[in-house]
């Protein structure tokens, strides 16, 4: 293992600030407090061997972001008038990656990734949510969409560190690792014709990952590092589940990833080992047996971090889903793997609600849990680590135990609860026969 499994603590800088939690009346149980970013200071507290690597890492990111701004100042520096931002969007929505395989050699795929390759930045990187069936990306042009909250009120959590320079590069909302799989597959649909120009991008692409990627494993969710709670390892979104999965792919050399180099294929199937252990690490404790995840993780400490505003260091069922149907699809899961699934459906299931459902009661009320006999059963998105109850966060910071307490925008406007979990208990029906629990 990269490091030891921690156990489960509460210090003081975690998320959830466990205020009055014995109280069933008290509406704000806590104060979501904020994550802290990678800095050259932490860092030298560090023991030496892992200051180093750190240090070394700090610096790559540093370096390329450097290079990234000088890029688009280099491009500015003749203009009169710089060209307004790119259109926000769904980018998912725009690079389809379920078509007939004929269809990526065709007029609207390669336009689509004529998009793809002008946006792509110095570093190898993409934003998020923009559209990439636009026109492609113009001479001085921002690499990346707006993606500044329209919430943001003073010492929001979501305010960016550097000003403008918003996600230039990020794998949140599947955003990098859709433009490398679109661009695999117009080359696999192209060849043996000229497919240079793609590969090219698409093996940069993967440099970028890999140069992302901590020295635990793990990676943020914007790179370039940017500070603030992007700077976590980030699980939300399956952000690393999605990054080790392509770099899995990209090792066994599936037809689309065929072209890849041999080499760096190699470090493709390093990189996604390290990024299962990591995984497998991160699982947190609950009275010394393996449970779920948390959403991110402080990158340093790997303690459970916060996020947004509303967004709580704590257990979450719909990423932890997610990481127990990656396990489960591992081609030779190891002894720790196995226990890491039976522990985690354990949990899921303790944690299931019954005869509940979540909906829209009315336009006064918004959406509320409610009584629903027969209804699918439900999970919570956050659990409190310390209690299994279900946590809810609201845009003031404040923590909840009730999601009625919570602001109506922030009731309507988020995934409290959700059927995520189905997935990994249908899958477990079929895994466990093959990996039985130990007795």
């Amino acid at each position: 293992m990269l490091f030891p499994k921690f156990p489960l603590r509460l210090p003081c800088t975690l998320a959830i600030a466990c205020l009055a939690l014995s109280s069933a009346h008290t509406k704000t149980i806590g104060q979501i407090q904020p994550a802290q970013a990678i800095t050259t200071q932490r860092i030298a507290a560090l023991p030496a061997a892992q200051a180093d690597a750190w240090a070394r890492y700090l610096a790559r990111s540093q370096t390329a972001m450097a290079k990234d701004k000088a890029a688009l100042a280099q491009e500015r520096s003749a203009l009169s008038e710089i060209p307004p931002l790119p259109e926000g969007g769904a980018g998912e929505k725009s690079m389809p990656l379920e078509r007939d395989a004929s269809w990526y050699a065709s007029g609207p795929a390669l336009a689509v990734a004529a998009h793809i390759l002008s946006f792509q930045t110095p570093a190898g990187g993409w934003g998020k949510n923009q559209a990439r069936d636009g026109p492609p990306r113009r001479l001085g042009q921002s690499y990346v969409a707006n993606n500044r909250s329209k919430f943001l009120t003073p010492g929001d959590y979501d305010t960016p560190d550097n000003g403008g320079w918003n996600y230039v590069g990020t794998i949140d909302n599947d955003a990098t690792i859709t433009e490398i799989r679109f661009l695999a597959k117009v080359i696999h649909a192209l060849e043996p014709g000229p497919t240079a120009i793609y590969r090219d991008s698409v093996i940069k692409g993967l440099r970028y990952l890999l140069a992302a990627q901590f020295p635990n494993g793990g990676w943020p969710q914007v790179w370039p590092l940017q500070g603030g709670y992007h700077d976590a390892f980030t699980i939300n979104d399956n952000a690393v589940v999605a990054v080790a999965q392509l770099l899995g792919e990209v090792a066994q050399g599936t037809p689309d990833f065929a072209f890849v180099p041999a080499a760096l294929r190699h470090e493709a199937q390093l990189a996604s080992q390290r990024a299962i252990e990591a995984l497998l690490a991160s699982q947190l404790l609950i009275q010394g047996q393996p449970a779920l995840w948390a959403q991110q993780y402080d990158a340093v400490t790997l303690e459970p971090s916060s996020a947004r505003n509303y967004e709580p260091a704590a257990l979450c069922s719909a990423e932890s889903a997610t990481i127990l149907v990656f396990l489960m699809r591992l081609p030779q899961p190891d002894a720790q793997a196995i226990r890491a699934v039976h522990n985690g459906v354990a949990l899921l299931r303790r944690l299931a609600i019954e005869g509940k459902a979540w909906r829209k009661v009315s336009e006064q009320d918004g959406r509320l849990l409610v009584e629903a006999p027969g209804a699918p059963t439900l999970w919570a998105r956050y659990y409190d680590i310390a209690t299994l109850r279900p946590v809810f966060g609201d845009r003031d910071k404040s923590l909840h135990d009730d999601v009625a307490d919570i602001s109506l925008e922030r009731r309507n406007g988020y995934a409290w609860y959700s059927t995520v979990p189905h997935q990994a208990l249908e899958l477990y029906a079929l895994w466990s026969r093959r990996y039985p629990a130990a007795q």
